[in-house]
């Protein structure tokens, strides 16, 4: 049964990182651009859905939205003020602008909040007539626990992943996001919205940040000012093993990463993240557009 535990474990974790990888994927896919900032914007969506729900009483649920929504309005904001400027820039300029911004959102929340470690609420569990309050289920006999967030987190992730695949392929604003992947300068001759659509693109990046931050946290229920940046960084990973700028491949990169990492700290915890960045390095010089991702061919 321990197997079966550090899997569904790894499973859940790798969901969290799936979820953060789609974001990742989606700015770079469309608007091939890497933003450094992603993990940032988790933490601050982190503290909103803290606040909201431990400071103002609100329920889980407005927490959530809450989060999601602040998250999308601070995307949009930095890719205008921050990104969108350097449309043109060498993409050097645009990683250094990424990181520049992470530090930014990262120090803003030490001179708001501190640094001290805050405790971040369950989300997903619930306090019955009794007053006992409920976080897992058991099966097979209290043999194997299970807990809400973990299922929660699994159930968010694919219904994310195939709305995305959905959205990306059926819709209009989908199929402009795709086109601008493709060549920016023509799709803007067919009449899209270029500057619009890498918006919008960052917009859901940011949303998808925000529902990661409220299932990471109410995972491991702490919450800082670099809560985000290692999630962030092992979600880039995520990204790169699984192809970038692949939505399946963000999804299946960020579940193996999850499992790897979970089952390399059974052995040795201390060795975990150089498991996980040993793996991704294997990966890429066999496969270096990652798992399901396509070679791109420069044209001359």
């Amino acid at each position: 049964m321990s197997i079966l535990s550090n899997l569904i474990n790894g499973i859940s974790l790798g969901s969290v990182y799936a979820i953060i990888a789609l974001g990742y994927t989606m700015v770079y896919g469309i608007a091939k651009m890497l933003n450094f900032a992603h993990g940032d914007v988790i933490m601050v969506g982190a503290y909103v859905s803290f606040f909201a729900v431990g400071s103002f009483g609100l329920p889980p649920v407005v927490g959530l939205l809450l989060s999601v929504a602040v998250c999308t309005v601070l995307g949009i904001v930095i890719e205008g003020l921050a990104y969108r400027p350097l449309r043109q820039a060498p993409s050097l300029a645009v990683l250094i602008t990424a990181i520049g911004v992470s530090y930014f959102l990262q120090n803003s929340a030490l001179l708001l909040w501190k640094s001290d470690t805050k405790i971040f609420p369950n989300f997903f569990a619930y306090t019955d007539a009794a007053g006992e309050t409920h976080n897992s289920i058991s099966l097979f006999g209290g043999q194997l626990t299970v807990t809400y967030v973990a299922i929660f987190t699994v159930v968010i992730c694919i219904i994310i992943m195939l709305g995305l695949t959905w959205f990306t392929g059926r819709t209009k604003l989908g199929k402009a996001m795709r086109a601008c992947s493709e060549d920016k300068g023509a799709a803007q001759l067919m009449g899209i919205n270029v500057n619009r659509t890498i918006s919008m693109t960052f917009a859901i990046g940011s949303a998808l940040a925000g529902v990661a931050a409220v299932l990471l946290c109410s995972a491991y229920q702490t919450l800082t000012p670099t809560t985000g940046s290692m999630p962030g960084i092992k979600a880039f990973t995520a990204a790169v093993f699984g192809g970038i700028g692949s939505i399946p491949g963000a999804f299946l990169g960020g579940i193996l990463l999850g499992v790897i990492e979970t089952f390399a700290k059974v052995f040795n915890t201390q060795i975990s993240d150089a498991v996980v960045f040993a793996v991704l390095i294997i990966i890429l010089l066999v496969k270096p557009s990652g798992l399901l991702g396509k070679t791109s061919r420069e044209k001359v």
